[in-house]
Order: C-alpha cells, then structure tokens, then sequence
C-alpha cells in the first residue's frame, strides 16, 4: 500500500477546480439539485443520471471528492484486512469520471490495469480529461469505456472490481444481475452505496449474493454470518471527512471547510483475509474517564477486559461467542486500550492494530 492519499485528493481538486468556468450558476445549481435528488435515491431509473456536459461537470465538482473518500476509506479497510495484496487490475463498474479509480490509486501502487465502465460518454470524456492530468501512469493509462449496467453487462476478469453510489440507479433485477457478474469477474468486489438506510439495505442484499457466490467478508463485517443490526430500527453506516475547496463549497453551497460523507459498503474477496476482530459502528462517545464503543463482533474477543452491556434488545451477552452488536465500556484502567480508545474513530477495527503500512 502507498502513501499516496494526500497527494492523490489534493491532486483531483486541482483537476475539478476549472471545470465549472463559463457554465451559468443557475444551470450548474440546477443540475447540482437534480443530482442530489438522484443520489438520495428520489429518482430510481434504468437510464444514466448524467446526460450532459453540466451535468457532468456539476456531479464532479458536488460528488467527486465525496465518492473519493468514501471508496478510499472502504478500501482502506479492505487493505488491511488483506496486507499482502494488491489489485494488478480493476474494474470500475459505473464509475462516471473515476472518482473510485482515483481511490483505488490513493491505495495501492501501481502497476495496474484499470477500466472504468459507464453509460453517459459525457461523464467518461471528462474523466479521461481529469485522469490525464494527474502524474499517475496508472490513472493517465486507464480505459475508458460505454458499457449500459444492468441485465445483460459483461465484464472482463479483474483482481478488484468496484461498484460506487451505482446500485440506487438501477431495478431490483439490474442490481442482482450487476452483483452477480462482480462475483463471476472478480476475486474482490467493493460495494458502496450512500449512508442511508435504502443505501444500507442494497448493500446488506449485496452482501448476502456475494457470500452465496462464494466469496469471504473482508470488511467492514467481522464475520460472514447474518447482519445482526435490525432492519427498520437502525442501519450500518460509516463517515468519512471531506475536505471542500471553494469550488466545491460554491456548488454545495455551505460555507465550512469539510464535510462528513455518510456511506455503507462492503468487500468480499477471493483471497486470504484477517477480518477485523470487531469494528466500531458508531462514532465513539468520550466521557470523563471512560470511553464507550458501539461494536459489530463478539463482545468478549472484542475487550476481554472492558465491561460490556448491549446496544439493543438484539445484542448478544458479552460473553456470547457468535456475531452481534455490543457496547463496552474502556476505562482508564485499561491502559493503552484506553488512549486507543480515546484515538479511535467510527469504522474502525477494535482492538486496534499496528499499522504496519
């Protein structure tokens, strides 16, 4: 794995920072409201969401820096999970301009073929234009390709294929056929969709067509059995700090310097993999001298030490050995655990690791 992140993000928005000149603001805020409509899942549709030029140019400044680091975080966790592999090609299913191959490139070092597949030609022209303006000899070489997804897409054999904020677009029988053909090509496959619960519930259906398919859970679950959160009460979902340039608070409209992007996701592999022991579900809360840590995994593996009580009527005993949804409690007793604890943050695996990277 590189060390790429930085530069790779600093990099795209320096390539976004032009591209709205010369487009009025009123069309680039019209189109921006017609994405936000579609990405929220308000407009399902078997036809492509980018149909032009502003369109194009108003997803990229308003979803790109968020899509890039929701992929990089999913597939930063897949990362350590497997250290010893990297993806020498990838498919980028739907991928638009490329914001989840720019992720993909922020992870791993090259060399690497990629292909980046999606229905609009106008979203596929300006990623070509965005990759060819970074240094990387990965993203300036990536194939950029028309594919309609949905029933009936075939894709080329790959170490890692990605399917990013794609699955909301399609019908139920496009999303299960899309899913299936990433399990046929792929020996990985890395699922993200927007941070709400429609977005939780196709990923948790993906999930459940990629383990059927043979592959293993690799992140963010801790194991391969059935998702413990209750449907209708709560859902999975992680975060991810986006830092905004003032193009892009101009198109959002806001006024801070970040933002928190909300995304579910999931990686099944081929290859061998150490899940994580447990991983934080929830954004840690710190009180005086304690820490409490929501946690997916078996509670007593998770902090044998640290006293555990259920999040929900669901939960498993801490002692309880199978899969489940748990909160402990990390004291300062605890030592090191403790200002691991205080360091954690929410996606996280628990207990931390070295970073051996």
């Amino acid at each position: 794995m590189n060390r790429s992140v930085p530069t790779s993000a600093d990099t795209l928005r320096s390539a976004l920072g032009g591209l709205l000149d010369g487009l009025p603001p009123k069309q680039a805020t019209a189109a921006v409201e017609r994405l936000i409509a579609s990405y929220r899942g308000q407009t399902p549709t078997d036809a492509p969401v980018l149909r032009d030029r502003s369109d194009v140019a108003a997803y990229a400044a308003y979803r790109m820096p968020a899509t890039f680091e929701a992929v990089r975080a999913a597939l930063d966790a897949l990362a350590i999970a497997a250290p010893d592999w990297a993806p020498a090609s990838h498919v980028d299913v739907g991928g638009g301009t490329g914001a989840a191959t720019w992720a993909v490139d922020a992870t791993w070092d090259g060399p690497r073929e990629t292909t980046v597949l999606d229905w609009a030609e106008p979203a596929l022209t300006l990623g070509r234009e965005l990759a060819g303006s970074s240094s990387s000899e990965v993203l300036r070489g990536a194939v950029w390709r028309r594919a309609v997804i949905g029933a009936g897409l075939e894709l080329p054999e790959a170490d890692l294929v990605t399917v990013s904020y794609v699955l909301g677009e399609l019908t139920p029988e496009a999303r299960g056929a899309v899913v299936a053909e990433a399990a046929r090509a792929a020996r990985t496959v890395v699922i993200i969709e927007p941070g709400t619960p429609d977005g939780y519930l196709r990923v948790r259906e993906a999930r459940d067509q990629l383990i059927a398919a043979g592959l293993r859970i690799a992140a963010p679950c801790p194991h391969d059995g059935t998702c413990p959160v209750v449907v209708g009460e709560d859902w999975c979902h992680f975060s991810a700090r986006v830092s905004r340039s003032s193009l892009h608070r101009q198109v959002k409209g806001g006024s801070l310097a970040y933002e928190d992007e909300k995304f579910s996701y999931v990686a099944a592999t081929r290859v061998p993999v150490t899940p994580a022991t447990a991983r934080i579900t929830r954004k840690p809360q710190i009180r005086k001298g304690l820490v409490l840590l929501d946690l997916c995994g078996p509670a007593a593996s998770a902090e044998p030490e640290a006293s555990a009580e259920p999040a929900a009527a669901n939960a498993p005993a801490a002692n309880a050995p199978a899969p489940g949804l748990s909160r402990i409690t990390v004291t300062k007793r605890h030592g090191d655990l403790y200002k691991a604890a205080r360091d954690a943050d929410w996606g996280q695996e628990w207990p931390p690791v070295p970073d051996t990277r």
